[in-house]
């Protein structure tokens, strides 16, 4: 099979108000001296991607045409979202923010032609395709005996696990909370908390997902749809100590009860009755949007709060690139053991288009994790 050219996945919204899905023939460029190519054999499906692929299309429309190696799919998109896509639309996007996969090719620099024929974990998006020309920086080589499976989330769940725990530290917090803590992400921070000795207060949303953390040694799992939840979570926060929390959900009223509940157990623990709430400094961190509703907020935890968005670039552009360093060496030593991922299903570009698997992993489920391999047969 010819490498000068491969097929590329690539998302496009019409001004029609129509998203198209399709797999484009793009020529692989020649490699610069401080680059490589490599042959992706491996790039998840995070939410993140999933928010440039398919965004807030009614998939409930959504049709196939063209043929078995060359599908495309096709949905409308509500017109009450067409405002805020204006800057992408009529524009083909290619898709995949990670990936993994072998050096097939190098530039002339020394850094380059080490690499050849190395297993590489790869960012800088555009992972969805079968070839891609990276400069030597945004690739790291793998441990002996690590698959591109391995090293296919290496970037995103990792560093933003990472960054939660950092971020706790930086800002004089001692334990942390977090939402949707059952999936690949909170399975990591759970594995990170545990090795690092940091109290993680874990919210989830039924007996399963909390049976998937306290199989992995989670010792606070409070779940957000029981009766008892405001006084399980206040139980958990007393325990830790957590005054910051990571949410993934966004809308309804999780970030409200959180703060709630942080301000009756810092009210536990006072020595003197304050009008005002606590003075101790509450934060809760926005960084997805499971839920698309508007945030409510009941504010009963005083005036000491913050609620924000977090994101993991802003964050490493802060922090630089000798700490991105650190990081990334931490990561690439725990691959296989607090940075492992676990994929429900292995697909090829043709197979990613499918509606049936589309109808899987846009529902996001925790345990439905899926990794496309551009280069399946």
């Amino acid at each position: 099979m010819s490498t000068s050219s491969g097929l590329q996945l690539r998302s496009l919204l019409k001004k029609s108000g129509e998203l198209e899905l399709s797999l484009v023939n793009i020529q692989t460029p020649e490699p610069a001296e401080d680059e490589v190519v490599v042959r992706i054999e491996a790039s998840p499906i995070n939410p993140s991607d999933l928010g440039l692929l398919i965004g807030p299309a009614d998939m409930s429309t959504a049709k196939v045409s063209g043929t078995k190696d060359a599908p495309v799919v096709t949905a409308k998109m509500p017109e009450a979202v067409m405002r805020m896509m204006a800057a992408r639309l009529d524009e083909s996007l290619p898709v995949g923010n990670e990936g993994a996969g072998v050096v097939i090719k190098t530039g002339s620099s020394d850094a380059a032609r080490a690499l050849m024929g190395k297993t590489v974990a790869c960012i800088g998006g555009a992972m969805y395709t079968q070839y891609r020309v990276l400069k030597v920086r945004d690739v790291m080589e793998l441990p002996a005996g690590a698959t591109p499976a391995d090293g296919a989330s290496w970037f995103v769940n990792p560093l933003t696990a990472l960054g939660m725990t950092e971020t706790m530290r930086r800002e004089g917090h001692k334990g942390l909370v977090h939402t949707a803590a059952a999936s690949n992400l909170g399975q990591m921070l759970n594995r990170i908390c545990i090795k690092d000795g940091i109290g993680l207060v874990n919210i989830v949303r039924s007996k399963e997902q909390a049976d998937i953390l306290h199989k992995i040694g989670a010792k606070y799992v409070v779940d957000s749809t029981a009766a008892s939840f405001m006084d399980d979570l206040t139980a958990a926060l007393v325990e830790t100590g957590a005054t910051i929390a990571f949410d993934a959900i966004g809308g309804g009223k999780l970030a409200g009860q959180i703060l709630t509940c942080m301000e009756i157990a810092a009210n536990k623990t006072a020595k003197e009755y304050s009008r005002y709430g606590s003075n101790v400094y509450k934060q809760v961190y926005i960084y997805g949007s499971l839920d698309t509703r508007p945030t409510e907020l009941s504010r009963a935890f005083g005036l000491t709060w913050g609620v924000g968005g977090w994101l993991l670039t802003p964050f490493l552009q802060k922090i630089g690139p000798a700490e991105i360093g650190r990081l990334r060496q931490r990561v690439a030593a725990e691959l296989k053991t607090t940075f492992a991922s676990h994929y429900t299903q292995v697909v090829s570009l043709q197979e990613t288009l499918q509606l049936s698997n589309i109808a899987i992993y846009n529902k996001r489920s925790t345990g439905e994790k899926f990794l496309i391999n551009p280069n399946k047969g």
